[in-house]
């Protein structure tokens, strides 16, 4: 965990080490209790296709699941 302060102008500088992790651009995400910044890929549509290179069925076949998978869990 590291601690950040915003400077006169409203700017927050992530330390760099989390730059040279997670990017230079990020999602801002306002929680109940905070906010959450989630690192947007320079490439999302790549970073997806890398996300899912493992996942054999179409996407018929996972939206059927989820909505079966829902339906079960509303007690269908």
């Amino acid at each position: 965990m590291s601690d950040a302060t915003l400077d006169d102008r409203g700017r927050l500088t992530l330390p760099k080490g989390l730059r040279e992790r997670y990017g230079d651009h990020y999602h801002i995400v306002e929680l109940q209790d905070g906010i959450k910044l989630i690192p947007i890929a320079e490439n999302p549509l790549e970073a997806l296709r890398d996300e899912f290179e493992d996942v054999e069925k179409t996407a018929d076949e996972l939206r059927k699941e989820a909505r079966d998978a829902a339906l079960d869990e509303a007690g269908r």
